[in-house]
């Protein structure tokens, strides 16, 4: 399988922005959150159709184009609409002020949070990374091997780097939000171990990594990087465990900390991606 700068930039760009979605769509995490990761990602698509063009992958590099402007078209519109305010955010505070009237006594004044007017419609941010994916799979003819194979290869690699990468900036996130619930990360490091049996499977399919530790593929350092590929998935692994018992505890440091094992855990489920698109690339 092929390795591309275009593919790996839409791979990024597309699984950021699904899971970007998967965040924002409770509205509970500031606006703000939402236009730092359109911005991201619509930038690295915006270089994926570049680098696309480039290789005249015009399908793919006309598909990363729509990505860019659906990703522009949600921002754009996020912004129009920020005197709204996040719906999610209001229901929170009334929350916390609920249970402070509680400790004091006044537990019997209900906080009522009306629908908000005009807010972003989380659905909106749906249609940049549908085309990212539809790009991928246009990718695919190009990217050595079997269709089938390098289409579940592209966008699982997308879904599993774009919730890694999600997870860490909102870690972040907490620094400008702190009291924001942690089901927000909580939700995408169990999406990225889940995701993650599905990322080792697909390079485990023939011509896969399993070729290269037997020696029938050579990786050119006698089977080195199959190691280190290795190594890097069960890392992984270990870093996602870390992180959710990190945010089980209760001091706000403990978000810290995990943000800070996902740092780690990028570096490594980028290696389980990439490695093997080198070592298999024709």
């Amino acid at each position: 399988m092929e390795l591309d700068a275009g593919t790996f930039l839409l791979q990024l760009a597309a699984g950021g922005l699904l899971f970007c979605w998967v965040t924002t769509r409770r509205r509970e995490v500031g606006i703000g959150y939402g236009w730092l990761l359109r911005g991201v990602y619509g930038v690295l698509a915006l270089g994926g159709a570049v680098v696309l063009l480039g290789d005249e992958h015009v399908l793919a590099a006309t598909l990363a184009l729509t990505t860019v402007a659906a990703t522009a078209l949600a921002l754009g519109v996020s912004i129009a609409r920020r005197g709204a305010g996040v719906r999610g955010q209001a229901e929170l505070r009334a929350e916390r002020k609920a249970r402070v009237g509680a400790m004091v006594g006044r537990g019997d004044e209900a906080v009522e949070v009306e629908p908000v007017a005009g807010e972003f419609p989380p659905a909106l941010d749906l249609i940049a990374p549908v085309a990212g994916f539809a790009g991928l799979l246009a990718a695919a003819e190009f990217a050595g091997g079997p269709y089938a194979l390098a289409a579940v290869r592209l966008v699982v690699g997308a879904a599993f780097l774009g919730v890694v990468s999600d997870a860490m900036l909102l870690g972040h996130w907490y620094l400008v939000q702190p009291g924001l619930r942690r089901d927000a990360v909580k939700e995408l490091v169990v999406c990225t171990a889940a995701l993650w049996p599905f990322e080792i499977a697909v390079f485990v399919i023939p011509t896969g990594m399993v070729q290269v530790f037997s020696g029938t593929v050579d990786d050119g350092y006698d089977g080195l990087l199959a190691w280190v590929w290795l190594v890097c998935a069960v890392t992984t692994l270990g870093l996602l465990v870390m992180t959710w018992f990190a945010l089980k505890e209760r001091a706000y440091s403990a978000v810290m900390a995990a943000t800070g094992l996902l740092y780690l855990a990028i570096l490594t489920a980028f290696g389980m991606d990439l490695i093997p698109r080198a070592v298999l690339s024709p």
